[in-house]
């Protein structure tokens, strides 16, 4: 069992609100299903491994929506040896009465027609976390067979599914024990790409749900490995604080407060570090709000108001900083803002940015009403707050001088960057396209081999800054960084600009070494803390160089891993054959690396994504943080998964 279990929280059902209904009236629908199996990514977004894991999102999403109205406790997801997986809570249970529209139930009609479900009827359900209401008839459409059973007044109700397409009446199965909903269901593989269920990802997206969905006990079991995790936090977000923090040093123990404001529920919880960064996450309706949104910006306005209060109260600022920006309170603060909102408006590029404009106000005055009484009643703590933030205030002109040096205006000067940046002809971002290169000897074969009308060449000497351990006028002042920030041209926090971006996109090539792999580490660092946005719109990438050069008679082939070495060997023989590996850029002519990793046409490249905002921000702390001890866990854990090791 995992660590994280915690045992605090009761385990009796809560009262059911008043007057709230759930039966077949209160299941509306908006649209038929047809298009699901036709054109699946517009629904799941790909048919690829994270497409797979969103049709169990779908189920434990319906789970958690009845946890978010208070019926449901406990919720199971069980990986099966057979491929199937099993969702099951003991929440009310799918209506199974008759749809008075449909004529057929309502479990039927919520498994077969897409918008179909309560959450539209906020009788049924005040708050939701599905973003679109398509809910499980799109896992339902997209699986070879889907088995729901309801637990509901003393009877079991049963009915299988085929493709989307019921091939059983819904039946009375039994009698039953309490209330409650169970799916099992496998993918339809001549749709979904063949994949298996992944233990690893599932525990991820159940721990933050169990984390935002305080007291409600979520355990996830794998009968393949009889690996089992059990997720339950009295604490809600505090405790998320806690985890998000255990590799970092705290200044105090976390701050936490709950409200309720215009009819939105407001859970904040918080904790300054001592580290250089901001570690914010904001949730909507459990969704999690990569792009931020009114909620987010309703909390720093008040989290600043309130730091600069408290401190010209109590006369804590001198001649140096009268007033602490919204840069200095963020630095070293790490915080969960969870939202529940009736009717979540969401924008942006994925649809995670909350655009109700009315939760600002809510949440704005939630933070102000109780971070000012915290303050009052806790005073040493807000003394260590508010020195944190006079240190980063001291730092801050500082590092807006820096950041004057290294902010482009206009085109680029390449007379500031003496036999570093060979830019290219083309002056149109969207055309253009730079490679941040290991060494001169790697440049210098780039630079010869690229095509100079698109590709711009940065190479960058020796290993950049490690900004995980850095306050940003230390960043600033790296001779490499500097470079590369003036190369791109957008600038970098509350200055970032994504819209004056020299290139459509930035590429990492590095030697496939560990020094070659410590750099793109140390860079995909620094764009993650410093140019995320770069990151979330699609910019950066990692080169990826041929391992191998297979050579037999005249011809010569490259390839990229392992696997393919082995596979080509098979169908070539091995008679005759030479194999050269490659461990650095530098041995490649020019000619062999436009070739193999910089020709549009034939070269590989790995677009970087953050799919898990939370799970990238703990690894990035545990890797180049400064604590050893926590990297030492790591390596050990992850020690069987290494398939090359270069040392």
């Amino acid at each position: 069992m995992s660590e994280e279990n915690t045992e605090k929280a009761g385990t009796t059902k809560p009262k059911p609100h008043e007057h709230a209904s759930y039966g077949a009236k209160e299941i509306q629908v908006l649209e038929g299903l047809e298009a699901v199996r036709r054109r699946p990514g517009m629904f799941i977004g790909s048919t690829d491994l994270r497409g797979m894991h969103h049709l169990a999102y779908e189920a434990i999403d319906n789970s958690i929506d009845e946890a978010l109205a208070g019926y449901c406790t406990k919720i199971d997801v069980i990986i099966h040896k057979d491929g199937f997986l099993t969702v099951a809570d003991n929440g009310r249970g799918i209506p199974v009465g008759m749809h008075p529209k449909f004529k057929k139930s309502a479990l039927t009609v919520v498994l077969t027609v897409l918008h179909a479900g309560g959450k539209f009827d906020h009788n049924a359900y005040k708050v939701s976390g599905g973003l679109h209401g398509v809910g499980v008839s799109v896992t339902n459409a997209l699986s070879e067979k889907l088995v729901a059973e309801v637990k509901r007044d003393g009877k079991l109700y049963r009915q299988e599914f085929v493709k989307g397409k019921p091939v059983t009446e819904l039946i009375e199965a039994g009698p039953a024990e309490g209330t409650g909903t169970i799916i099992k269901f496998i993918p339809d593989f001549t749709i979904m790409e063949p994949n298996e269920f992944d233990f690893d990802i599932l525990k991820k997206r159940l721990r933050e749900l169990a984390f935002l969905n305080k007291g409600v006990e979520i355990n996830l079991i794998d009968e393949r490995t009889d690996k089992e995790d059990k997720f339950k936090y009295a604490g809600g977000i505090k405790e998320f604080v806690l985890f998000l923090d255990k590799k970092k040093t705290p200044l105090h123990k976390p701050v936490y407060f709950e409200a309720e404001k215009n009819g939105y529920k407001i859970e904040v919880a918080l904790q300054y570090t001592t580290d250089f960064g901001e570690t914010v996450f904001s949730f909507a309706n459990n969704i999690n709000t990569h792009e931020g949104g009114t909620h987010l910006s309703g909390f720093k306005t008040a989290l600043t108001r309130c730091i600069n209060k408290y401190g010209e109260k109590h006369n804590m600022f001198g001649k140096t900083v009268k007033r602490l920006s919204a840069d200095d309170v963020r630095e070293g603060l790490t915080a969960i803002i969870s939202v529940k909102v009736p009717n979540p408006q969401f924008e942006g590029q994925t649809k995670t940015k909350l655009g109700n404009s009315e939760v600002k106000g809510a949440v704005d005055s939630a933070v102000t009403e109780h971070l000012a009484a915290f303050f009052n009643e806790n005073p040493s703590t807000a003394k260590h707050i508010i020195g944190k933030c006079l240190e980063s205030a001291r730092a801050r002109e500082a590092a807006r001088k820096a950041r004057e040096l290294v902010r482009r205006k206009g085109l680029l000067d390449v007379s500031t960057l003496p036999g570093k940046l060979a830019d290219c002809a083309s002056k149109d971002p969207a055309k253009s396209e730079i490679f941040l290169v290991e060494g001169d000897s790697a440049g210098g074969s780039a630079k010869q081999g690229r095509n100079r009308e698109f590709q711009a060449i940065l190479p960058l000497r020796g290993k950049i800054i490690n900004v995980e351990k850095a306050r940003l006028i230390k960043v600033l002042k790296n001779e490499e960084i500097g470079t590369m920030i003036t190369a791109i041209g957008t600038g970098l926090g509350d200055e970032f600009a994504l819209d004056k971006r020299r290139y459509d996109k930035i590429i990492i090539m590095t030697d496939a070494d560990v020094d070659g792999n410590h750099i793109a580490c140390l860079l995909l660092t620094f764009f993650y803390r410093h140019m995320q946005p770069l990151i979330q719109a699609g910019k950066v990438y990692l080169a990826m160089p041929p391992l191998y050069k297979v050579k037999k008679g005249k011809k010569e082939y490259y390839v990229y891993n392992e696997d393919e070495k082995d596979k080509l060997l098979k169908e070539i023989g091995t008679e005759g054959v030479s194999l050269q590996r490659y461990k650095g850029l530098g041995e490649m002519n020019p000619k062999q690396l436009w070739e193999t990793t910089m020709d549009p046409k034939t070269r590989m490249l790995k677009q970087v994504a953050i799919e898990d905002a939370v799970h990238a921000d703990e690894t990035f702390s545990i890797l180049m943080g400064d604590e050893v001890e926590p990297r030492r866990e790591f390596i050990k854990e992850h020690a069987k998964e290494v398939k090359e090791l270069d040392i």
